[in-house]
């Protein structure tokens, strides 16, 4: 059977969720699954039988969690060829998910990573946020995409590896764009499985009261990380746009100043390695141009 390995992050806030996601995943069939909680800042104290725990001493963020989960699992034994990054928030409604995402990458051998259609608790209900390309507007499509939703997704184990993992300054938002751009720069691309269906609860990002100000801030880091210098103006221009627009509707205009302010001023502590234009022009004909 393929073997998939599993990180699930947790800060010990939601331990009914945490119990349904985790007996949904220990329910899967036809895939040899092992686990990794990670305590983010604490000691995970809701743990299915048999699977490994990190508790680190200090909040690193999501995607510094999620890096020490992975590493983990590394140093437990021979990595699995599949890595999958599970909200603890997030279930699986078929003991069937994870044996498809494997047949689905098995199927599209260039994408470096896979990710699943999400939906609320429905069935049904998918947010244009949660589809992870343009032209949003039918989530049952499938295809080739550009971005990833970061807290389900299947990831190959050797390219995760190969581009460094999730970028741990991010903290918090964009960090999955961040990484599909990297591995699109690597020479892959990302597949959308829009028939394989995931649940988590329908709530907005703009709950959190750093999300204007570190959404704003990591778009700069995006940019700034992963485009050529012509495009880096280009990209804020566009993107500076509709993160006022968003704000004057839903609030955090200053807020999404200072992240971009402090973006832009912390620019250089990141590590540039821009994509070629070949990479561009793969992002563009897949529909996802490097500016949007």
């Amino acid at each position: 059977m393929p073997r998939v390995d599993v990180v699930l992050l947790t800060m010990n806030d939601r331990p009914e969720e945490e119990a349904l996601a985790q007996k949904t995943l220990l329910d899967q069939a036809e895939v040899e699954v092992r686990v990794v909680v990670v305590g983010n800042g604490c000691i995970p104290q809701v743990v299915p039988p048999g699977a490994l725990t990190v508790a680190l001493p200090e909040n690193v963020g999501i995607p510094g969690g999620r890096n020490a989960g992975a590493d983990a699992l590394r140093r437990a034994g021979t990595p699995a060829e599949y890595v999958f990054f599970l909200d603890n928030d997030a279930c699986l409604p078929r003991p069937d998910v994870l044996a498809r995402l494997v047949a689905a990458a098995e199927e599209h051998p260039d994408a470096a990573y896979v990710q699943p259609r999400l939906t609320g608790p429905d069935d049904t209900t998918t947010p244009r946020r949660w589809v992870p390309r343009l032209r949003a507007g039918d989530p049952g499509r499938p295809g080739v995409i550009a971005t990833m939703t970061e807290g389900v997704v299947l990831i190959r184990r050797s390219v995760f590896d190969q581009v460094g993992g999730w970028e741990s300054s991010f903290f918090l938002y964009h960090e999955g764009l961040d990484l599909a751009y990297r591995c699109w720069s690597a020479g892959y691309s990302g597949w959308y499985a829009a028939d394989i269906r995931m649940h988590h609860p329908v709530t907005s990002p703009a709950r959190h009261r750093l999300f204007w100000r570190l959404a704003a801030r990591n778009r700069i880091a995006v940019a700034y990380r992963n485009l050529p210098g012509p495009l880096i103006p280009l990209y804020l221009a566009v993107w500076t746009g509709i993160t006022l627009a968003r704000a004057l509707r839903g609030g955090g205009v200053g807020e999404s100043l200072s992240g971009m302010r402090e973006g832009w001023n912390r620019r250089a502590e990141q590590q540039r390695r821009p994509m070629n234009w070949h990479t561009v022009w793969r992002l563009t004909k897949a529909g996802r141009p490097p500016v949007i």
